[in-house]
């Protein structure tokens, strides 16, 4: 079967356009031939449509008015004002919503080839999720830094590699944000490491998904932050878990949410109407409820734990 993806590539506006002229003058010809006994109008939306690809918007239109005239020149009923002016604005109509239709499909193919060619000679390591939780497009430096066992990563859940960003794949509706953290990461050899993630979740119309940027975390860059112990003797390093989670009363809640979103301390106060040395204080007392002391950790918890609440 012919794709209409492959039919209205530009390699094919030539072709495209002869055939549906000639396709336009065999009706004019089959039309004056059975004007007696057949009506042809319809048909001319097909040629339309097909040329509608390649054709600039006014010309479309032109083309319409002069398949109405076509139309109406060899209908064999009287000749009506109304019945042109409606089949002009039919097929013209058509004409421009498939050429909307076609031009809109091919920004959207232009712009998802822009970003995997981004993402492939990317030298950071860069992964998207789809709304089940599993990758769908990663880079040879992601491919490089997880190390699955079947050597690619496409189609491999995310959660067997970075399960907190599983967690932040938000299904439900809810404003989408962006934002980063540092979590633990799990490679296809067994090995752990510790990640900086910064990712964004959107939505490809009604479908959530996610898209990371991820950076091994140094040991030395690490040592000395509170919430983090060296391990054995292959100085693997393990945060330590979130304290017992609890409760956290309306402004924490709130503070969390949109700190989860990306939002600045200056952006959190202004959208709650409050000073931003509140906010400041709100989020001390996060930090000593959860147990971290960085907003980063704050953003891992709040996904973990507190998922339900915002």
């Amino acid at each position: 079967m012919l794709s209409l993806d492959r039919l209205w590539q530009d390699r094919h506006r030539k072709p495209v356009l002869m055939i549906s002229g000639a396709i336009i003058l065999g009706l004019a010809a089959v039309d004056w031939w059975t004007k007696p006994d057949l009506a042809l109008d319809v048909l001319y939306l097909f040629p339309i449509m097909f040329a509608s690809a390649f054709l600039p918007r006014w010309f479309v239109a032109l083309l319409g008015v002069v398949c109405a005239v076509l139309a109406e020149v060899f209908n064999p009923l009287l000749s009506s004002v109304v019945r042109f002016s409606f089949e002009a604005l039919a097929l013209a109509g058509c004409g421009l919503f498939v050429g909307e239709m076609v031009r809109n499909r091919r920004l959207s193919v232009e712009s998802q080839e822009r970003l995997r060619a981004f993402v492939e000679t990317s030298p950071a390591a860069i992964v998207t999720v789809d709304e089940r939780g599993f990758i769908e497009l990663a880079n040879g430096a992601a491919v490089e830094l997880m190390v699955p066992k079947e050597g690619h990563l496409i189609g491999n859940p995310i959660a067997a590699f970075l399960p907190e960003l599983h967690h932040a794949l938000r299904c439900e509706e809810a404003p989408q944000f962006r934002t980063s953290m540092q979590c633990r990461g799990h490679r296809g050899n067994g090995e752990d490491f510790t990640a900086d993630v910064w990712f964004s979740t959107y939505k490809e119309g009604p479908t959530p998904k996610l898209a990371a940027i991820i950076a091994i975390v140094n040991e030395e860059d690490v040592v000395g932050v509170p919430g983090a112990v060296l391990g054995n003797s292959n100085q693997h390093l393990h945060l330590s878990e979130p304290r017992e989670r609890a409760a956290l009363n309306d402004r924490e809640t709130e503070v969390l949410r949109l700190l989860v979103q990306g939002l600045a301390n200056k952006e959190i106060a202004a959208r709650m109407s409050i000073s931003e040395s509140t906010i400041k204080n709100t989020i001390q007392h996060l930090f000593a409820k959860t147990g971290v002391r960085t907003r980063g950790q704050l953003v891992r918890v709040a996904l973990a734990h507190f998922r339900k609440a915002l």
